[in-house]
């Protein structure tokens, strides 16, 4: 028999050029999770994209090569996530973040 964990999954949207502090914000971000001890993060390049502004932005032109962006996904416990948001909310300013539920199937903690 399976056993499943209630959890939840945050994905955070930026670009990858925004800067926080004078540091990238997906490095910031990540930084910031390592340190608050979740359990794992992927910060994934995106091949295109576009957001609220509608302007396509694609590796093909490169004014807009570095402006691509940047998906970062953690799957943590409804408390953890919670107790993380309002300071993810204070360093993303420029993206978007989503929660959504999720169960947990297997949880390797080596």
């Amino acid at each position: 028999m399976i056993t499943q964990r209630p959890a939840k999954k945050v994905i955070i949207y930026v670009n990858e050029d925004v800067r926080v502090h004078h540091h990238l914000l997906y490095q910031a971000v990540m930084r910031f999770l390592l340190e608050k001890g979740v359990p794992g993060a992927s910060a994934i390049r995106c091949l295109e994209g576009f957001g609220s502004h509608h302007q396509l932005h694609t590796p093909k032109l490169e004014a807009l090569a570095e402006h691509l962006p940047i998906r970062i996904e953690f799957v943590d416990t409804a408390e953890r996530v919670e107790a993380l948001l309002p300071d993810l909310a204070a360093m993303v300013t420029d993206g978007l973040i989503t929660v959504q539920d999720a169960a947990v199937i297997a949880w390797s903690e080596t």
